[in-house]
């Protein structure tokens, strides 16, 4: 409750500051979420053109693709900038800042740094989602509880994922690469996993599974999910653990300008 606490006094801050800040906030946000917009844009591109993903018609995989844009929204809200805060005090010698509160570093650092703009990239998904959504139809209550459900470890799979990148600044100083490279990953999630090969389908379910952030969640909708999907919440609630272990286990490793 300490931390529940902590988060919404936290939240109203960053909301205050927005309204304080409408410009620079709507500015953000836009540039957020057009950033974002390219993927959705590219599969209109694909089946104008007459091709399409086999098996998928175009609105199939844009409601995937919604999804996708909602939990990389959600997960941006409320843990992208672990990362670069993380890396920031590192680089800077400075997170003894952070060691020095009375909480917890990690609760400390998700409290404090919540980024109202990425709420433009969850809204804008849920947009297109209702679009899509509208043109495929979806599969009643019991497809909606399961996406909720499989929804709820896409955003997990993000989670951990940020916290694996943050904790591996404390080794990798200041490398803003990082999240490229967790990015590229995270980009199979946007696709029909029935288009990649069975070995990454299989890395993509049981290993890293970034087919939780889009695809199985989309598929519980559309009434398409796959048995297997429900053997992957495993690995997702897995990968989050890992990621706050990893991350509270590289803390002693940090060094600061005192030794």
């Amino acid at each position: 409750m300490k931390y529940l606490k902590l988060y919404y006094v936290c939240v109203r801050t960053a909301v205050s500051q927005a309204i304080a800040y409408r410009t620079d906030f709507l500015m953000g946000s836009l540039i957020t979420l057009l950033s974002n917009i390219l993927f959705p844009l590219t599969t209109v591109m694909i089946y104008a053109n007459g091709a399409e993903f086999p098996g998928w018609d175009m609105w199939e995989v844009l409601l995937i693709q919604s999804v996708f844009s909602m939990s990389t929204g959600l997960s941006s809200m409320v843990l992208s900038s672990v990362v670069w805060v993380t890396m920031d005090h590192i680089r800077d010698g400075s997170f003894e800042t952070v060691l020095l509160k009375p909480i917890s570093p990690l609760g400390f650092i998700v409290a404090t740094n919540c980024d109202v703009r990425s709420v433009s990239l969850f809204l804008g998904g849920v947009v297109l989602a209702v679009v899509a959504a509208v043109h495929t139809g979806v599969a009643g209550i019991g497809g909606f509880v399961s996406f909720c459900i499989l929804f709820l470890a896409g955003f997990l799979v993000l989670s951990g994922m940020n916290l694996i990148m943050a904790a591996i600044s404390f080794k990798w100083v200041g490398n803003s690469r990082i999240p490229e490279i967790f990015d590229s990953v995270s980009t199979f999630g946007k696709y029909p996993l029935s288009i990649f090969p069975k070995t990454l389908q299989i890395v993509s379910v049981l290993v890293m599974p970034v087919a939780m952030i889009g695809f199985f969640p989309a598929s519980a909708l559309l009434g398409r999910l796959d048995a297997k999907a429900y053997f992957a919440l495993i690995p997702c609630v897995l990968f989050l653990c890992f990621g706050i272990w990893l991350y509270n286990k590289m803390i002693l490793l940090y060094e600061g300008v005192g030794g």
